[in-house]
């Protein structure tokens, strides 16, 4: 399985409201995320499903990339990517219900992160940059207990915008 492992793009620094969760993508993060999502398609990736955090900022992202890949019936929100959420929980939700080829994660640091050292190192604390709009893309075949994965990329976005720009 193919589990490629967004950030959320960049986001106002505050949600008019106080509430963290209702941070809305700023224009630029918006225009940037479209054209990161553009670069992974050139690059060739594919998902079965988006899965994202239901933070605003991490829906609004996971929309792009539902728009750029003509996916938006292919995206649902999880909980289980929210920014204090439990990663294994995560794990177990796709195991239990995405039997899928490929799955596009949206979620937040140091979640993201997390996740990536339990799949990658066994859970072992490792240090990865994430910037905002960031792709991780990690080959596992197993997500149950033995969560043996291959980080196999990690790209910024300045590379993914590059990349969309040919």
């Amino acid at each position: 399985m193919e589990l490629y492992l967004i950030r959320h793009a960049i986001a106002e620094k505050e949600a008019p409201s106080g509430d963290d969760s209702l941070r809305a993508l700023s224009e630029k993060g918006a225009k940037k995320m479209r054209q990161i999502a553009k670069g992974l398609r050139m690059l060739g990736s594919q998902f079965d499903v988006i899965l994202s955090s239901p933070y605003v900022r991490a829906r609004e992202t996971a929309e792009i990339l539902a728009d750029v890949f003509k996916m938006n019936k292919k995206l649902e929100f999880t909980d289980s990517l929210a920014p204090m959420a439990d990663p294994n929980l995560l794990l177990a939700e796709i195991d239990k219900r995405h039997r899928v080829n490929s799955i596009a994660l949206v979620g937040h640091e140091p979640y993201l992160s997390r996740l990536i050292s339990i799949l990658v190192a066994n859970g072992a604390e490792m240090s990865i940059a994430l910037k905002k709009g960031g792709v991780c893309r990690v080959l596992t075949d197993d997500l149950g207990a033995a969560r043996r994965a291959t980080m196999h990329w990690l790209l910024t976005p300045s590379v993914l915008v590059e990349i969309a720009n040919g």
